[in-house]
């Protein structure tokens, strides 16, 4: 979400704002939806360039929790041997659309299922926002001198978002998906640590269909969200948002490349 906000919906009532975003399709990760409602800044390491760079010399690469495919499909190049795991039935079929032209296989994997290859299937695995990182499995279907690469969703992401709806969360909610934590994770699978970098970066909402299409499509900052279920806190968020401006969150994001070690 990068984009500036726009007077179009400044008019709308409360009601108008919620029943569009309720209505609107949540598959895929195309946040273009969000244009003139909603920014979130981006990572300074520019995850999806060096994403590509990666695949470009990669000879075998496995993309974990593709979503719609997007991220991998903008990749200039893709290795002769290329392919994609997803869990939710609506991306399996749209991520299959965008990347079968290009080459690229679509297996439908749950995110909690052990990967679906064999031990040292691939040089190069990535992944943009995996719910979590099954490092054994990362280990395990890498080729010795293979290489993890992926950004993940850091501790306490959007959590003045989500805290409005939920109230205050343990300290263990807040503390979870901690870089070092996944540091420790990854080691202990047998993983060398070759960069690990973190940033928490500024998201504004600037009206309440933004905020229910954005915790209809994230399922999990939310769980269980529908806006019957939560409509005072939307009202009570809209009357905010137009009294004081945009809604200020945070996102927190880690870059991460872990390497299996070559044999001896």
């Amino acid at each position: 979400m990068t984009s500036l906000p726009s007077p179009a919906f400044a008019s709308r009532t409360f009601e108008e704002l919620v029943a569009e975003a309720d209505a609107v399709p949540t598959d895929g990760w195309d946040f273009s939806w969000f244009e003139g409602r909603a920014t979130e800044a981006r990572p300074s390491w520019g995850y999806a360039r060096a994403m590509a760079e990666r695949l470009g010399r990669a000879s075998a690469a496995l993309d974990i929790q593709t979503g719609g495919g997007e991220v991998l499909a903008s990749a200039p190049r893709l290795p002769a041997l290329t392919v994609a795991t997803e869990g939710w039935p609506p991306n399996v079929a749209k991520a299959t659309a965008l990347l079968h032209p290009r080459g690229a296989v679509v297996v439908a994997s749950a995110q909690d299922a052990p990967l679906p290859f064999a031990d040292g299937a691939f040089d190069l695995v990535t992944s943009r926002h995996p719910v979590r990182a099954h490092w054994p499995e990362i280990a395990r279907v890498l080729r010795p001198g293979g290489t993890y690469f992926a950004q993940h969703v850091g501790p306490s992401s959007a959590y003045e978002l989500v805290e409005h709806f939920t109230g205050p969360l343990p300290e263990e909610n807040r503390s979870a998906r901690h870089p070092d934590g996944e540091r420790a994770g990854a080691e202990a699978a047998g993983l060398e640590i070759v960069d690990l970098r973190a940033e928490r970066l500024r998201m504004e909402f600037y009206d309440i269909g933004a905020v229910v299409h954005f915790l209809k499509k994230v399922v999990w900052m939310v769980p269980g969200f529908t806006v019957e279920a939560y409509l005072p806190q939307l009202r009570s968020l809209h009357e905010r948002i137009e009294a004081e401006g945009p809604f200020v969150a945070h996102s927190a994001r880690h870059l991460f490349e872990a390497r299996r070690p070559p044999t001896a």
